[in-house]
């Protein structure tokens, strides 16, 4: 087994747009540098830091590869065992061949929200792949996308080399958990990939946990990003944390628009709103979370009067948004969120807020039905290669 560096060799990370050095390798940041400055929250941090959708790209003939990462997973005092590290996904030409499940490296244990962390320092671990199709193929090795991962060294017993140019359309999306979808039963299960699938697209996913606020870093990147499809998704954090009201939400999305038209002023730029959460459909923020693990809304309805938000609101607000732009910008588009996953759905939310795995595959081939069917806003820029599930192949859990 020859080993190959992640830096400065054959390997492209791609769905990164930082690699920070670490003590042990680098770490994939899914938001620029520079952004690190503008933001105060560490929840930001933990989830930019999470690889969703991030992968190690290459060429081979090997028939067998190792990737060695150090995995930092959570846990809270009083759990018998430390979140899930969450499964590699290994694509050979295209097809899902492998699934394995991350090593536990590094464990941050913390007495409950907003406690003080603690670390128990770990040791990176090695992830096998065996068995592959003689001859050269085209290889994606997806990070898992719920557990920040640090890439120490990829081993191969053949020669490895640099990919072949990716001449398909590029797509970035943004959007909030439920684009992350760390629920999602491996990287390659999350909506936006398997979307990207169907499609026939490459997928960028700049997705924030808790975080999709319409932050200006984030237009400012998605600006500055190489893009022939972009989408946006938003709305259920704004609506959790009660971050806007009506008065400054509705400038706010003008202002993020306007400043990815800056850098793309004809890509098509789809907004979709929120899906479908009954605990905030028609009630405004903040939210909790109760002794049942489910979401509920702590707002007052009353308030939705004098400018509180619901999901109604922002699905409204953004339709007229989009409607009112597209006199001038024929090239922006939108989806009703529950288009995707709706009222007929909500079973598929075991919190009331997050979709099951299964749920998240629907949600990414409803979109792909969508977007880039005959007349979609994303058909005559996607290669339209779409290919059907392969299903999740052998996985060691």
């Amino acid at each position: 087994m020859r080993e190959y560096p992640l830096v400065d060799g054959p390997v492209e990370i791609r769905g990164a747009l930082d690699l920070e050095r670490t003590p042990a390798g680098v770490l994939p940041r899914r938001l620029p540098a520079w952004t690190k400055e503008q933001y105060q929250d560490p929840s930001v941090h933990g989830t930019t830091v999470m690889p969703s959708g991030v992968r190690l790209v290459f060429r081979t003939e090997a028939r067998v590869l190792e990737l060695e990462v150090l995995t930092s997973t959570g846990q809270f005092d009083g759990d018998p065992e430390p979140r899930p590290t969450g499964m590699l996904d290994l694509r050979v030409d295209g097809v899902l061949t492998g699934r394995r499940r991350a090593p536990l490296g590094h464990v941050v244990r913390m007495a409950g929200p907003g406690a003080e962390q603690r670390l128990t320092p770990g040791e990176p671990g090695a992830v096998r792949f065996a068995g592959l199709p003689a001859g050269m193929k085209d290889i994606e090795l997806w990070l898992p996308q719920q557990t920040p991962t640090e890439v120490v060294v990829l081993r191969a017993d053949g020669e490895v080399l640099a990919p072949l140019p990716d001449n398909r359309p590029r797509w970035v999306h943004h959007g909030s958990s439920i684009s992350h979808c760390l629920e999602a039963d491996g990287p390659t299960g999350t909506w936006p990939v398997v979307a990207a699938s169907l499609g026939g697209v490459e997928v960028t996913n700049l997705s924030q946990p808790g975080n999709a606020l319409l932050d200006p870093y984030v237009a400012r990147t998605i600006r500055d990003l190489p893009a022939d499809l972009i989408s946006l998704k938003g709305g259920i954090n704004i609506v959790a944390l009660a971050a806007f009201r009506l008065r400054t939400f509705g400038p706010a999305v003008h202002g993020f628009l306007d400043t990815i038209r800056d850098g793309h002023p004809h890509t098509p730029l789809l907004v979709i709103s929120p899906v479908s959460c009954p605990a905030l459909d028609t009630r405004p923020g903040p939210t909790s979370v109760g002794p049942d693990g489910r979401i509920t809304a702590l707002g007052n309805p009353a308030e939705l009067a004098r400018g509180a938000l619901s999901l109604q609101v922002v699905r409204e607000e953004l339709a007229r948004i989009v409607a009112v732009r597209q006199a001038r910008d024929p090239h922006l588009h939108h989806l009703d969120g529950r288009a995707l996953l709706g009222p007929a759905d909500v079973e598929d939310l075991p919190d009331g807020l997050h979709p099951s795995a299964a749920a998240y595959r629907r949600m990414g081939e409803r979109f792909a039905a969508h977007a880039f069917a005959a007349g979609g806003p994303f058909r005559t820029h996607s290669s339209a290669r779409p290919t059907t599930d392969p299903g999740i192949p052998d996985s060691d859990g």
